[in-house]
């Protein structure tokens, strides 16, 4: 038998000031890259281009209970100190309205229209975000079928992660093994540490590009204090979180398709869509045709859509479900139990968006329980 050689590889682990950060935004910037990172706007901790650490949430946090989202100061220089933004990374690489088909009465002319170059750095991205983009990758990426705006851009992403130091009430995240703390995926990993007039960050150069933007960086070898100090951070945020599910044998797959839970749930759903819309991994899309005012030039859209829109199933002159029940039902099984077929892993990361987002406020793990506790039983 041939012998194999383990070798195990040690990670180094260095430490930067905010001015070392306000340089890696520099850099990304220098390096032609739109750099997208959590601000404040309109009330919620969101994602837009950043210039500088100035325009991060510097002293801001957000409460999140099912159904209920507030962001508010509380005069701190923490630039990290608030839970996912409110809407997720998926936008950026899997645009809501994408233009696939212009076509033009005039000249005859109908043309498949490219993805734009768009070179692109993510700041501070929380870890149940950088698993829904591997999640996201199982997709779009298949070599029979991939498609080609989120491949223009992926492929040149530059991700700088944070450790999740202040889990919303809504997240469980250390269940579904996604957080707090990055493990994969990411160029840079940060982990905010110290206190007001000492922000320090215990810097993971994960990859080659992530190893030479932090060589242009003024760092220093992380110490046992500081690295003590992060693990702190992140054993903290896991204790946090007070919901779990268990994202490799999801109990709601035993659960009766016409369990009377099913019907409970759907007397409060709204059919709305906001969960879908909020998702960092639901990928469902439907093709719509336009026209200008001439109807000279058609162009076909792709755009998101939902598997609570009625008309989403809809075949052969009906929708397949149309009632809110077997709605709620799809989004739910597809999300925890065939999400393993096709992809063998679940399709929930546990941000929590969906419970924050929910207008009448439905717990996805609440439900998942409720499911589990009795597998029989009809309504």
């Amino acid at each position: 038998m041939e012998r194999v050689e383990i070798r195990t590889v040690r990670v180094m682990l260095s430490v930067i000031t905010t001015t070392g950060l306000e340089a890696v935004i520099d850099r990304l910037r220098a390096d032609r890259r739109r750099v997208i990172g959590p601000t404040v706007r309109d009330g919620v901790i969101a994602l837009d281009e950043i210039e500088s650490l100035g325009d991060l949430p510097v002293g801001w946090t957000d409460e999140q209970v099912p159904g209920r989202y507030r962001a508010e100061e509380r005069g701190t220089d923490e630039l990290f100190g608030h839970a996912a933004p409110a809407s997720s990374w998926k936008q950026l690489v899997y645009p809501e309205r994408t233009l696939l088909v212009r076509s033009n009465r005039e000249d005859g002319s109908m043309e498949a229209v490219e993805p734009e170059p768009t070179r692109l750095a993510f700041f501070g991205m929380r870890s149940c975000d950088l698993r829904s983009l591997e999640l996201l990758d199982r997709v779009f990426l298949d070599v029979a079928a991939t498609d080609p705006t989120y491949a223009e851009r992926r492929a040149d992403l530059f991700v700088v992660a944070v450790t999740c130091g202040s889990p919303a009430a809504t997240c469980f995240c250390a269940s579904m093994g996604s957080g707090p703390v990055p493990s994969a995926g990411h160029d840079l990993g940060l982990t905010e540490i110290g206190e007001d007039g000492s922000r320090r960050f215990v810097v993971d150069a994960a990859t080659d590009a992530g190893r030479a933007l932090l060589a242009t960086l003024p760092h220093r070898d992380a110490g046992p204090e500081d690295l003590a100090a992060a693990r702190d951070v992140g054993a903290r945020a896991a204790a946090h979180m007070g919901r779990t599910l268990d994202p490799a044998d999801p109990p709601v797959a035993a659960a009766d398709l016409d369990h009377p839970r099913w019907t409970q749930v759907a007397e409060r759903c709204l059919s709305c869509a906001n969960c879908t819309m909020v998702c960092p991994t639901c990928f469902c899309s439907t093709t719509e045709d336009t026209t200008d005012l001439t109807g000279a030039v058609a162009e076909r859209w792709r755009r998101w859509d939902s598997c609570f829109t009625l008309d989403f199933s809809y075949l052969h002159g009906g929708s397949v479900r149309q009632s809110g029940m077997s709605r709620y039902r799809q989004w739910l099984l597809h999300k925890l139990v065939t999400w393993h077929d096709q992809f063998d892993t679940s399709g929930c990361v546990g941000c929590g968006r969906c419970i924050t987002w929910c207008p009448v406020g439905i717990d996805l793990t609440e439900e998942v329980a409720a499911l589990a506790h009795s597998t029989g039983g009809s309504s």
